[in-house]
C-alpha cells in the first residue's frame, strides 16, 4: 500500500464518534447496502450460535438479525464508542438489562478482541474499506469463526468516488480519496487466509447532489473524513476547492452531479475440520 493512503486509527475513531449522533440519517447507502446483504442470507442455510457484526456502526443490522437468528448472540463491534452505544440502544431495555443478545465491543477488525472460533457468522457491511491491513483483517475474520461458519462482508471497490478523485487531480499534491481493494483482490485474499468456496460479485450505486459541497457534506456527516497519511494538514485552500468545484461541473448531467459507488459483495465460509476414521484432524501439507 501506498504510505500516503495508510489511515490514521486515532482520526478514523475520532471521525466516527463525532459522526454517530447524526449517522442513521445521512447513511442512506450504507442502510441500503445492509438491505441487500440481508437479501442474500435468504438463499443462504445458516444458523449460527453467535455472530459477530465487525464495523456495526449504529447497529442498523441488530434489529434484522436478532429477528433472523433470535437464539444467536450478536457481538456489535466497532472501532468508535459512540457509535457502539447507539448499536447497544438497538436491543430491548430488558435484553439489555439482562445481559444477553446484543453485547457491545469496541475493538479493530484488524485485531478482533474475540477467542479464536468463537462465532458461527461474522457480518461486515461497508467496513473493509478503513482498514490498513486487509489480508490481516481477514485472517482476524477466519480465526474468530468456527468451522463451517459463515463470512458475510461488503465493500468499496476502486471506482469508488471516480468523480470527486478525478476533480482533486492536478489541484494540489495532497491525497482526498481513499484507496479501495479490488474485487479479484479481494477474492484471493480469502483464500490465501483459509476460507472456502468464496463468492464475490459487485454493483455499481451512483448518487447524485447539486454540487460537490453537499457530497463532502454526506460524506463529513456519516464519518468518512480524509484520514489518510497523504492528506493536507491544514485547511484546503480556497482557491484549491475553487478548482476541484469547476472540475466537478464538467460531469454535471441533467441538473446533478454523479457520484459513483462500486459495491463488492462476498461470502465464503470457515472449512469443517476433516478427520480420520477415528476421529483424528487431517492436517493437509503443502509443499512449497
Amino acid at each position: 500500500m501506498n504510505p500516503e493512503h495508510a489511515l490514521d486509527k486515532r482520526l478514523l475513531r475520532r471521525s466516527f464518534e463525532n459522526a454517530a449522533a447524526g449517522y442513521d440519517a445521512a447513511a442512506v447507502l450504507q442502510h441500503e447496502v445492509c438491505r441487500r446483504m440481508l437479501a442474500r442470507l435468504e438463499y443462504i442455510r445458516h444458523a449460527p450460535a453467535a455472530i459477530l457484526d465487525a464495523g456495526s456502526g449504529t447497529g442498523n443490522v441488530v434489529t434484522a438479525l436478532r429477528a433472523r437468528y433470535p437464539q444467536a448472540t450478536l457481538y456489535a463491534l466497532d472501532i468508535a464508542l459512540a457509535m457502539v452505544r447507539r448499536a447497544r440502544a438497538r436491543a430491548p431495555w430488558w435484553r439489555r438489562l439482562l445481559g444477553g443478545g446484543v453485547v457491545p465491543v469496541c475493538g479493530d477488525i484488524e485485531r478482533l478482541p474475540l477467542r479464536a472460533a468463537a462465532v458461527g457468522m461474522v457480518w461486515s457491511n461497508l467496513a473493509l474499506q478503513w482498514v490498513n491491513d486487509a489480508p490481516c483483517a481477514i485472517a482476524e475474520f477466519r480465526r474468530v469463526l468456527a468451522p463451517g461458519g459463515l463470512l458475510m462482508f461488503s465493500t468499496f471497490g476502486p471506482d469508488t468516488l471516480k468523480e470527486l478523485r478525478a476533480a482533486y487531480q492536478g489541484t494540489d499534491r495532497y491525497t482526498h480519496v481513499n484507496r479501495f481493494i479490488d474485487m479479484h483482490d479481494l477474492g484471493d485474499m480469502l483464500v490465501h487466509g483459509g476460507f472456502a468456496d468464496p463468492v464475490m460479485d459487485m454493483e455499481y450505486v451512483t448518487l447524485t447532489y447539486n454540487d460537490v459541497r453537499a457530497l463532502m457534506h454526506d460524506l463529513k456527516a456519516i464519518g468518512a473524513h480524509n484520514v489518510t497519511a497523504g492528506r493536507r494538514q491544514g485547511m484546503t485552500a480556497r482557491a484549491s476547492l475553487a478548482a476541484v468545484e469547476r472540475n466537478y461541473e464538467a460531469l454535471r448531467r441533467d441538473g446533478r452531479l454523479p457520484a459513483t459507488f462500486e459495491v463488492i459483495y462476498g461470502h465464503a465460509w470457515a472449512p469443517q475440520i476433516r478427520t480420520t476414521a477415528e476421529g483424528r484432524p487431517i492436517i493437509p501439507i503443502k509443499a512449497k
